[in-house]
């Protein structure tokens, strides 16, 4: 590998399109541990670099989400392999779903994938993903699901998962966790925190003992028709994430270095 370059100087190296990408996707794993989403230093957010290479941006591997920066995310290609080296390496095997998801589903600018206590019990449940309130059915008529094959490890369940996938935007990956997929590192942060927030709520609904009290198959087909169009979480992602990014800047503005 090449002699890294001084993480300082990254800014510099990069076009301005993709370090405002680089800034998102820090600010979404500095807001991902601080909704305890984490999972020490696995699991993985991923970005697509603006350009016509089929480069991307992902967490360097050792570290907490709390520790990412706009400088320390790693570019790699298709394969994993660093294309800026900046002193850091990735965890290939990690980047196997990702790079599934990046090289079929172009629209998918970014990818996140979660093992939260959540969102691993309701993959772990047999009835999954139910449309039990309202923040499920932002999501619900949008999510897939794929079997657990083991440690994600064999490139060859690429083909699998994205089959499952097919045109989806979220899925449940069966007694292992979540994905989200978006046009934007916003809009797939937006879709992350409504499926995650729904699986908590799934959780604690049935912990209660009693039979949950399900909506309407109107109320179900409205939230689908409302909120199947991208463009539509596109343009609350808008609204929402320069919330989220001061947010982010509270937590600790070190994310933009």
């Amino acid at each position: 590998m090449s002699e890294a370059v001084e993480l300082h100087s990254v800014k510099n190296l990069v076009s301005a399109e993709e370090w405002a990408v680089r800034e998102d996707l820090a600010a979404a794993y500095r807001l991902v541990a601080h909704y305890g989403w984490d999972d020490m230093v696995f699991t993985h957010l991923s970005a697509r670099v603006p350009g016509p290479e089929e480069h991307f941006l992902l967490n360097p591997f050792g570290f907490l989400f709390s520790e990412v920066t706009a400088s320390n995310l790693v570019k790699i290609d298709c394969d994993g392999n660093v294309v800026l080296n900046n002193g850091f390496r990735v965890n290939t095997a990690g980047f196997t779903i990702h790079s599934a998801v990046h090289m079929s589903r172009h629209d998918a600018q970014a990818v996140m994938h979660l093992h939260t206590d959540g969102g691993v019990a309701v993959s772990s449940m047999e009835c999954g993903f139910l449309p039990l309130n309202q923040h499920a059915m932002f999501v619900f008529h949008d999510t897939a699901y794929h079997e657990w094959e083991g440690v994600a490890i064999n490139l060859d369940e690429r083909e699998r998962l994205v089959a499952d996938l097919g045109d989806k935007h979220l899925m449940i990956l069966r007694n292992h966790g979540t994905l989200a997929l978006g046009g934007s590192v916003a809009s797939c942060f937006m879709r992350m925190y409504y499926l995650e927030r729904a699986c908590r709520i799934q959780v604690d609904t049935l912990a209660g003992g009693g039979a949950p009290h399900m909506p309407s198959s109107d109320a179900v087909s409205m939230m689908e028709s409302a909120f199947s169009d991208p463009k539509t979480w596109e343009g609350l992602a808008t609204q929402s994430w320069p919330a989220m990014r001061r947010l982010a800047e509270r937590i600790g503005p070190g994310y933009r270095d």
